[in-house]
């Protein structure tokens, strides 16, 4: 049970709201018939009650007497459970059923109605009795007559009464909670499909969520195609920036190349070689600000799935023209239709910069191996050049640490195709491959996956 999903909340809250709610019910419906009950008994006794008062006879010394006994059978059966009792302070008159026992006395009579009470009575039973006081002549003693029942049948319907209430009320709890469940369903599916959505804005950075949705989420889903529109944007200025940064510094970087070599040619090797520092550490920020514009880009169109063997052999058509990749081997194994999910200009990138690394610090062979494991994507560059140790690995790999300050010779090329892997969805590791070099794993989440 997640206690944080919005629809496990929900329907615990109903669900125990309905619950409260129905045992309130029942206690109720369960007062009620016990008051429904009480009043049958009352109007059943007090029907006996007017056959047995109007034969009540004082005698002398004001001895309370029956001249005629009511006709029900249970009024002679000794503890049948129907009994009725006269008595005044002379005396004491009660039905065959009492046999030697007698009904207490109560202490509230009225002579105005009749009074009910529950008491124990003879013979282990639970009695209900109602009493009243009634006058025979106007000079007579008051006679207080009770007539009682026995309790327990009515206790044994109320119980069982009670017990298929509860039964009811818990089939009716169960039908509710199923229709309520049923009704957050249907409540949230706005926000799956918002969900959805974000998705396919997710995988890509064009698809905006539709403005159908009910008016309780409108507003986040403005916000939402807000937040994506400025998202968008800025991915356009980076663009910009990263080209305007390119052509704004190319030429002052070419004329302080220039003036480096004519120093050099002057005979100031010094101030050469201070000149040539100053334009590698501005060239390294250069490229490093062009990295992560291009990661910038990459993350916007992430959705796209690109061939990877045409991108690997035109790259590597490419690089054979070079004075490097000339004298080396590449090798490329994987599927013709294996899917990168990288746009083509990013897979490009991340593989010209990884294979133009690898080329140049190869001694004969450079291999790039890709498959599809599980949910994942994999692409492998591997070298037989003289890697990295690993220390230098392990520092490599640091949150904070840029692949160009770690090692010379594998540098910049690397945190280009780190930066732009990580903003597609992937993630790239360092290891030494299996003839002695660099291997550069990326692995990314299917398409589907990512999602």
């Amino acid at each position: 049970m997640n206690i944080r999903s919005i629809r496990m909340r929900l329907l615990l809250g109903a669900g125990f709201a309905i619950l409260l709610a129905l045992m309130l019910t029942g206690a109720g419906l369960g007062w009620l018939f016990e008051r429904h009950i009480e009043r049958r008994e009352i109007m059943s006794l007090e029907e006996k009650a007017m056959g047995l008062l109007p034969a009540l006879r004082l005698g002398a010394g004001g001895q309370p007497s029956v001249a005629r006994l009511p006709g029900d059978g249970r009024f002679h059966r000794p503890a049948s459970g129907l009994y009725w009792q006269a008595e005044t302070r002379s005396g004491i008159a009660r039905s065959r059923s009492l046999w030697d026992q007698r009904l207490p006395t109560p202490g509230d009579a009225s002579g105005e109605a009749w009074t009910a009470r529950r008491i124990a009575g003879p013979f282990g039973d639970q009695l209900f009795v109602i009493a009243r006081i009634i006058r025979v002549g106007r000079d007579n003693p008051p006679i207080i007559v009770q007539l009682a029942s026995d309790d327990d049948a009515s206790m044994r319907s109320l119980r069982e009464f009670r017990r298929e209430t509860a039964l009811a009320l818990a089939l009716l709890w169960l039908a509710l909670v199923m229709a309520i469940a049923i009704q957050i369903r249907l409540g949230l599916a706005p926000l799956r499909r918002v969900a959805r959505q974000l998705r396919a804005l997710q995988r890509n950075a064009d698809e905006r969520l539709s403005p159908d949705h009910p008016q309780e989420i409108a507003p986040l889903v403005d916000a939402i195609n807000a937040m994506a529109d400025a998202r968008a944007a800025e991915i356009q200025r980076a663009r910009h920036r990263a080209a305007d940064l390119a052509h704004s510094l190319k030429t002052p970087l070419a004329a302080m190349a220039a003036l480096s070599r004519r120093a050099r040619a002057e005979g100031a090797p010094l101030a050469a070689e201070a000149m040539d520092r100053t334009l590698a550490t501005a060239r390294k920020a250069l490229d490093g600000e062009l990295a992560r514009a291009k990661g910038a880009l990459a993350g916007g169109a992430g959705h796209i799935q690109t061939a990877l063997a045409p991108v690997a052999e035109a790259v590597i058509a490419v690089l054979e023209q070079t004075e490097a990749g000339a004298r080396v081997v590449f090798a490329v194994d994987c599927a013709d239709d294996l899917q990168i999910p990288v746009p083509a200009p990013e897979l490009t990138e991340i593989l010209g910069a990884l294979l133009e690394n690898a080329a140049r610090h190869a001694r004969r062979a450079v291999s790039i191996h890709a498959a599809s494991q599980g949910d994942m994507v994999l692409v492998q560059v591997d070298d037989d050049g003289p890697g990295m140790d690993e220390a230098s690995l392990g520092r490599a790999l640091q949150r904070g640490q840029r692949l160009d300050e770690v090692e010379p010779g594998h540098g910049l090329g690397l945190a280009i195709a780190r930066d732009i892997v990580e903003a597609t969805g992937g993630q790239m590791s360092l290891t030494r491959s299996a003839h002695g070099g660099l291997s550069v794993r990326m692995d990314w989440p299917e398409l589907d996956e990512r999602g």
